[in-house]
């Protein structure tokens, strides 16, 4: 059985699943299984991280940089809304994720500050360019206001 893991994972999936339908738990590769399943909500958590951290650097960009030309900041009104729209679903989908998105706010908000700052170093066509003490060290923005479809952090 961990031959086939190994070698056609999807044929091993579809065997898996056919072992449970059939109620065969003695033949189950349960090794491997629980690794996927470990490895399944570490990508769930990562794509969320991911999502959040999108969604801070352009609120973040919004809020710093709101002398950014309008074509600029219409993208980054659009990323925040596709990537709240993320974060909202996968806390649907996930309620255990609400526990776990007040741990990874700090650590999305350090990510998305880089981000935002190495993004605006690499700015162009006379676009000011932002010094790294305009982005605050701490996440500026409330949980509410990171999940309020209203909210883009800027005067706008």
């Amino acid at each position: 059985m961990n031959n086939q893991y190994e070698q056609d994972f999807n044929l091993w999936r579809e065997s898996i699943i056919e072992q449970i339908k059939e109620h065969r738990f003695h033949d189950i590769d349960w090794e491997h299984l629980l690794l996927e399943l470990e490895d399944m909500g570490k990508a769930e958590k990562r794509s969320f991280m991911s999502n959040l951290t999108i969604l801070i650097a352009h609120l973040l960009k919004l809020t710093v940089q709101s002398d950014a030309p309008e074509m600029m900041k219409q993208s980054w009104y659009s990323s925040v809304t596709e990537h709240r729209f993320r974060v909202k679903k996968d806390l649907e989908e996930n309620p255990s994720f609400k526990n776990y998105i007040t741990e990874v706010i700090s650590k999305a908000y350090a990510d998305a500050r880089k981000l935002a700052i190495k993004e605006s170093k690499n700015a162009k066509f006379g676009v000011r360019k932002h010094k790294e003490e305009e982005y605050p060290l701490d996440c500026p923005f409330l949980l509410e206001e990171l999940l309020d479809e209203d909210f883009y952090g800027d005067s706008d």
